[in-house]
């Protein structure tokens, strides 16, 4: 069955005209004219070959890249209960203007999405207004308690891609051990937040030198690398699907070569803040960065870099968190954890690491979309035939994050303020134009 739900929108007719193609699971990497006819993807040239739709308009998109449309495993919607944060709109929208063409969105919402009554809610509300597919996962245990387990297979049958307790983890190994052999039976892919509360406890920020001279309490890297192991041995003892969700630290690194290489079918991703940032910024007490897993260290996240870049880690995830401005301006220390990261996930990446040579594009731009068969979706290609999925980036183009405001109903954007490079100018999903940049839509159609 068809698991990803969005609104109805005009199939797209156009021609992007000379845009730097790159897409690496298609071994495209240069210049190229991409004709889209009714939603689909109908040829590829070189540049100035292709003739537009009937009107023969065009867009011009030289000095601009084409890559895959992006798709987020683990977002925030806050859909049902805390639309003042967020809701399926709004969220998509900021997904759209990201490059987005897909987002997953966890139940860790009020209530919480335990039932499949509550599931199928949400997925007729994603048929009215989602502007780019969106999937949801359903929770392990009722209520996110770690107990009782939720009715897996009639949650499946209502549209779940998969089950998490996203927000908390499964603390007991023997409720996860009956979760993953339920899953034998129902299929998904179980999505784990990696935490031991008896480590973590009270803390707010990563445990080391920063918390300690800031006198904060800290969480240390074990809490989540120690269940990690677990969790890995579990899935290799029950022969399970497992996803880790937004690995921090150089220990759950280590932990998940492990796992792997023991034959355990895992998977990782990594968020953007985790990949550009550190403790260091917390020094500022500045709530934005304040997130759960927090930002370590330097070498945490070299070590992160280093295990996207090898394929360890399988995808990039954005962990988008939205947060009201009230609930944000408080102490560090009160703060809720989360930050947005949907509409400036690509220009960190390729601001912080591919412009210093951290990273090569074409690998950002490959496990942005690699989440999409993590939970047997299809993976966004462009190629002949295909539905359009695909943005439209301008590599060149600087902006202040925050500066013309959020699609976003939130604005707790850890790289608020920052200027980056990657302005998305136009995304298309399932088809459909679901973003156009503000000066791209006033430029005349040329001919």
């Amino acid at each position: 069955m068809n698991r990803l739900f969005h609104r109805a929108r005009p199939a797209a007719d156009m021609l992007i005209r000379g845009a730097h193609v790159l897409d690496p699971r298609e071994d495209l990497d240069g210049p190229h004219d991409i004709l889209v006819r009714k939603g689909h993807i109908a040829e590829l040239g070189p540049p100035g070959t292709l003739q537009g739709p009937d009107d023969n308009q065009a867009l011009e998109a030289a000095g601009r890249h084409v890559f895959p449309g992006f798709v987020d495993p683990h977002v925030h919607l806050r859909t049902p209960g805390q639309e003042y944060k967020e809701d399926i709109d709004t969220g998509t929208a900021a997904a759209a203007a990201g490059g987005f063409c897909a987002v997953i969105a966890m139940p860790n919402t009020d209530p919480v999405v335990d039932e499949a009554a509550i599931l199928r809610s949400l997925v007729d509300a994603a048929r009215r207004e989602a502007r780019v597919p969106v999937g949801f996962l359903a929770s392990i245990t009722r209520g996110l308690a770690g107990e009782e387990l939720t009715e897996m297979a009639e949650l499946r049958d209502a549209g779940a891609l998969g089950f998490t307790d996203d927000g908390k983890p499964v603390v007991s190994a023997g409720t996860l051990r009956k979760a993953l052999q339920y899953q034998r039976l129902c299929g998904g892919v179980m999505a784990l937040h990696e935490e031991d509360p008896a480590l973590s406890r009270d803390g707010v920020m990563h445990e080391g030198a920063v918390s300690a001279r800031l006198g904060m309490a800290g969480i240390p890297s074990v809490s989540e690398s120690t269940m990690i192991a677990r969790d890995g041995a579990l899935a290799l003892y029950e022969d399970a699907r497992v996803h880790f969700q937004h690995l921090s630290a150089a220990e759950s690194v280590e932990a998940l070569a492990h796992a792997k290489q023991a034959g355990a079918r895992v998977s990782a991703e990594a968020c953007p803040h985790h990949l550009t940032l550190t403790e260091d910024v917390v020094r500022t007490l500045d709530s934005r960065f304040k997130m759960n897993p927090p930002l370590r260290s330097e070498r945490d996240r070299r070590a992160l870099i280093g295990a996207l870049e090898s394929g360890l880690i399988d995808c990039v995830a954005t962990d988008h968190a939205p947060h009201a401005v009230h609930e944000k301006e408080v102490p560090f220390e009160q703060a809720p954890m989360g930050t947005t990261g949907l509409e400036t996930a690509f220009a960190a990446l390729f601001t912080e690491l591919v412009m210093p040579g951290d990273l090569e594009l074409h690998i950002v731009v490959e496990r942005m979309s690699a989440g999409a068969a993590l939970y047997d979706l299809p993976t966004p290609r462009i190629a002949p035939g295909e539905p359009a999925n695909l943005c439209l980036v301008d590599l060149e183009s600087r902006f202040e994050v925050g500066a013309r405001g959020y699609a976003s109903r939130s604005a707790n954007c850890c790289f608020h303020g920052r200027t980056l490079h990657g302005q998305v100018v136009l995304t298309l999903a399932a088809g459909a134009v679901a973003f156009r940049e503000r000066v791209l839509a006033e430029a005349p159609a040329v001919r």
